[in-house]
């Protein structure tokens, strides 16, 4: 089934390369008239290279969650899944492309499969297909087999829609993450310019014409030594120049607390983990959010941490 989720900068593929596709409905009141479509799968051409789609996918494999689905109505989603290379439940995948797997055994009656019931496997395939160096489509197909029976029950799409939203989350934070890491370097670029200009005007600038010299006053005798008592200069610049990068500091670096954090590769719990932080750990603020800030290690590595882990510079 050919769905439109996400943005509107995600374009949908137009032919979709299935004999199970044939009888497609032409305008929405046919597809409100028609009934629920089992078996359709999911196809998305998405604005982003192969190599992107493939590492976030993996991400969302290895979660252990299958979305769009629960067992006897217990759970929001279904978790206990683990990654296969392959699975009795769909053929051999003999076309190009990277092939993933997520499987859950064992599982009782999922719901918005056809006719579901009893206990058996349940599974999702994801295909990453190149379509050039920047385009790259990605197919997503559920189904649940039976374990008794080895009846094969197929998704209404739900499942499918599903962990197509959780992928087009985490390309769109990572999308985010690198947008505001490349103004930050465009701001930071264009103010040091702006700083190397002036120094050089200062430099290049012609000497003033100097008045002509006043006649020469007689100055009465200057006053011994001994007796002028020096002003203290106070350090007021340096002091000043201090608290200001102090201030900045305070603004853009963070500290984590104790006992340490997780350095995530996209601002969700279920995103793997990129290293663990160790406390009293300092780091550079590039994106803020409600509940996570997108930091830089000083060694250089970008990724997620929860704002509760993290402290204001003392």
């Amino acid at each position: 089934m050919l769905h439109r989720l996400g943005r509107p900068r995600f374009a949908i593929l137009g032919v979709v390369l299935a004999a199970g596709f044939a009888g497609w409905p032409t305008s929405l009141a046919a597809r409100e008239k028609d009934a629920t479509q089992y078996g359709m799968g999911f196809i998305v051409n998405l604005p982003f290279p192969e190599a992107e789609v493939s590492h976030v996918v993996q991400e969302i494999v290895q979660n252990g969650i299958i979305r769009g689905t629960k067992e006897y109505n217990k759970d929001e989603f279904v978790s206990g899944a683990e990654v296969a290379t392959a699975t009795r439940v769909f053929p051999t995948w003999t076309e190009s492309g990277k092939v993933f797997y997520k499987v859950r055994r064992n599982a009782l009656d999922p719901r918005n499969f056809k006719n579901s019931g009893d206990v058996g496997t349940l599974a999702v395939r994801y295909v990453v297909q190149a379509q050039d160096e920047k385009h790259t489509v990605l197919r997503i197909d559920a189904i649940f087999v039976e374990d008794f029976r080895h009846v094969a029950h197929a998704s209404n799409g739900s499942v499918e829609g599903a962990e197509y939203k959780d992928i087009h989350d985490h390309l769109d934070s990572i999308e985010l993450m690198k947008t505001e890491a490349a103004e930050a370097g465009k701001t930071q670029q264009e103010s040091s310019s702006r700083k190397q200009q002036i120094a050089f005007k200062d430099e290049t600038a012609e000497p003033s014409i100097q008045p002509p010299p006043s006649p020469k006053v007689t100055q009465p005798p200057p006053v011994p030594a001994e007796t002028v008592e020096p002003t203290p200069v106070e350090p007021v610049a340096s002091v000043s120049l201090e608290q200001r990068v102090h201030t900045l500091k305070q603004q853009v670096e963070r500290i984590v607390k104790a006992p340490g954090a997780p350095l995530k590769s996209a601002p969700f719990h279920s995103a793997s983990t990129l290293q663990a932080l160790p406390s009293g750990a300092e780091v550079l603020i590039v994106i803020t959010t409600p509940y996570w800030f997108g930091v830089e290690t000083h060694d250089g590595q970008h990724g997620w941490v929860q704002r509760d882990a993290l402290e204001m510079l003392p």
